[in-house]
């Protein structure tokens, strides 16, 4: 028997009917087109340029970023932080900006003081 699913061939009612493969690529096409569709619906990341803010030393503060977002960014960017945008430590800048926000802490693996400035050296316990 030939192998039909490469043909187009005649139907009972003798109209032209497509095969198998014909009829899955037909299927994948349509998936594709639709899940393309789609895929335009998410929201628009938001994008921040760090440039004018890093590695030039205590240039702003929290009140010059609009968005927590940004001073996140900021942060993550130079996570020495001599802009003092995040004065607990914990690694989340200018936590009272409003949205878009970024709540993903920046690991910052040396100490700080009070301030949120980083110290070098390690503080030595006084001799005994």
């Amino acid at each position: 028997m030939p192998d039909q699913s490469r043909n187009i061939h005649k139907g009972p009612d003798h109209r032209l009917r497509p095969g198998r493969r014909t009829a899955i690529a037909a299927v994948s096409v349509i998936a594709a087109i639709m899940l393309t569709a789609c895929a335009g619906n998410e929201p628009p990341k938001h994008t921040f340029d760090v440039a004018p803010y890093v590695h030039k030393g205590h240039v702003v503060d929290c009140d010059t970023f609009k968005a927590q977002a940004d001073a996140q960014a900021v942060l993550r960017a130079d996570a020495l932080d001599p802009n003092g945008l995040d004065r607990d430590g914990d690694g989340i800048a200018c936590p009272n900006l409003p949205k878009p926000t970024d709540k993903k802490p920046v690991h910052r693996d040396f100490m700080t003081d009070v301030d949120g400035a980083p110290i070098i050296e390690p503080i030595k316990p006084p001799p005994t």
